[in-house]
């Protein structure tokens, strides 16, 4: 038996309002609007090349956040790369 067992273990939900959702969605189309589309893809491409080559990938991802790619894109570039980790579940 564990003896420093928690007899309440209530975890509280992290509940998002909707409003906030929106206005986020809302703020990063803008962004994407107003931004130089093609050098920021240029830029995660160069993330993406530089993770297949084995460089140093700060440099390259800093010249992406400053051409406005999203985390989303730049995260895409080196999943393209690197793939997604799998938790591997041990029993």
């Amino acid at each position: 038996m564990n003896k420093f067992q928690s007899q309440s273990a209530s975890v509280p939900i992290l509940r998002i309002d909707p409003q906030l959702e929106r206005d986020q969605v809302a703020r990063l189309q803008a962004v994407r609007a107003r931004r130089d589309d093609a050098k920021a893809r240029a830029s995660c491409a160069l993330v993406e090349r530089t993770a297949r080559d084995g460089g140093n990938l700060m440099p390259a991802v800093l010249d992406a956040v400053r051409a406005y790619a999203t985390v989303g894109e730049i995260s895409d570039a080196m999943r393209a790369v690197f793939g997604e980790h799998v938790e591997t579940l041990t029993v």
